[in-house]
């Protein structure tokens, strides 16, 4: 059973009122603070957007470059995402490299390479 908390009755209050507050604070929904959640397309506009450029020399020109505008919080949270899959990388002065080896010519040298034992 929960504790009830003690509440002072004040004039003008009568006692059910105050049971009936106290019931509304139990029964009341936690709320989540509105935590970014991009979707695919702004996942892979990024994406293209950091693929096509090779590197860019900081964040606010990245997102200024973008097709569309992204909210600064999603952007980031893209951002961060893309960094611990190993798809980019931050440079020393804070510029942004795309990494990851997805490109046809690399692709077709593994199919072609020979094995080494």
């Amino acid at each position: 059973m929960q504790k009830m908390k003690a509440v002072r009755i004040t004039r003008g209050m009568s006692r059910k009122s105050v049971t009936n507050r106290s019931a509304k604070v139990r029964r009341s929904r936690i709320r989540f603070s509105s935590a970014p959640n991009p979707g695919l397309n702004t996942i892979t506009m990024i994406e293209n957007a950091i693929k096509s450029a090779k590197a860019y020399p900081s964040k606010n020109r990245l997102r200024l470059s973008l097709p569309r505008q992204v909210q600064y919080g999603t952007f980031n949270a893209v951002l961060e995402y893309l960094e611990n899959s190993n798809k980019i990388m931050y440079d020393k002065d804070g510029s942004i490299i795309w990494i990851f080896a997805d490109k046809p010519e690399l692709k077709r040298l593994v199919a072609t390479s020979r094995r080494l034992r």
